[in-house]
């Protein structure tokens, strides 16, 4: 991979030099909060909104970062600028994170100072890209989603072990599978790190904000289908409805919209892309200035060489 720098308490470091001690609340207790956006043709999307969400979510857990939001988005920004000639030599593009550790010490009330780190992470593309031609795999899994009653969803943080749980279960049906995760109602919820909508009868139906992280990528979804006139609708959606949907998508920040073809190895349709899908997925294309499915196998070809 290519060796990014990323900055970390006010200094740039190499990726693959950067270092926080263990002794950090973040590593031995999960104490730390995270929100994850991406470039395209090096340009970040929709930063802002990353970051109030970002921040919403420090306001949550009271996590001072010691920075205010624009000075977030500023530094956030000066590293992409500080990488810009290796990108531009490399033809990439990238996932860019801010990570707020509340910082070391064994008690929450008087920590030491947060850690707080903008860090680049590759993207995936040569596992996505045969996806937006075969469609991907969805498993439901026996693993749930968080109730909002222990740590609500809409916080964006590292204490995801149900989600690596979930993970393990679909691999186990599919090593290249995505979970699907339950509320403790049977209600659908959420992917690990995406959200996801179905189409019945030419209605995108995805699932209310109770019990799911809000995403960025949904909500661009969501505006998409808006300006296209594509009906929208926010409810709870049992397997059942999986099932019998006529199109399913993944919605997330690595690849803005991933086509389904199967759920529990149950076919949901051969037409990948479907055309609600593809339409998205051209508008969001054309929003951002890059042809997604192009930029996902040009980007393939050249990871796997």
């Amino acid at each position: 991979m290519t060796d990014y720098q990323i900055w970390l308490n006010g200094d740039y470091v190499l990726r693959s030099e950067a270092k926080i001690g263990m002794t950090d609340r973040g590593f031995r207790l999960g104490d730390v909060l995270f929100d994850t956006s991406r470039t395209y043709d090096g340009k970040v999307f929709r930063l802002r909104e990353h970051l109030e969400r970002l921040y919403r979510s420090l306001k949550y857990v009271r996590i001072d970062p010691a920075m205010s939001i624009d000075d977030m988005e500023r530094i956030t920004l000066e590293t992409v600028e500080a990488n810009e000639e290796l990108r531009r030599q490399e033809n990439d593009d990238y996932m860019i994170t801010q990570i707020v550790t509340r910082g070391e010490g064994g008690s929450v009330v008087n920590p030491s100072s947060p850690n707080v780190s903008i860090w680049i992470d590759p993207i995936a593309f040569d596992r996505y890209s045969p996806l937006y031609q075969e469609g991907a795999h969805a498993v439901v899994t026996k693993t749930r989603s968080y109730s909002s009653e222990q740590i609500d969803p809409k916080v964006k943080h590292y204490s995801r072990l149900n989600f690596v749980l979930a993970d393990m279960e679909a691999a186990d049906v599919d090593p290249n599978a995505f979970p699907l995760l339950l509320d403790m109602d049977g209600n659908l919820t959420e992917s690990t790190g995406a959200n996801f909508f179905i189409v019945t009868d030419g209605v995108l139906r995805t699932p209310g904000d109770s019990s799911i992280l809000q995403g960025v990528s949904r909500m661009t979804v969501i505006d998409l289908a808006e300006q296209l006139n594509i009906p929208v609708a926010e409810e709870d959606l049992q397997p059942y409805d999986l099932y019998t949907a006529d199109e399913v998508f993944l919605t997330s920040t690595p690849y803005s919209i991933l086509p389904v073809g199967r759920v529990d190895n149950r076919e949901v349709t051969d037409n990948i892309p479907g055309p609600v899908t593809n339409q998205l997925l051209a508008a969001w294309s054309e929003l951002v200035g890059v042809d997604i499915v192009d930029q996902t196998a040009e980007r393939a070809r050249m990871h796997t060489g």
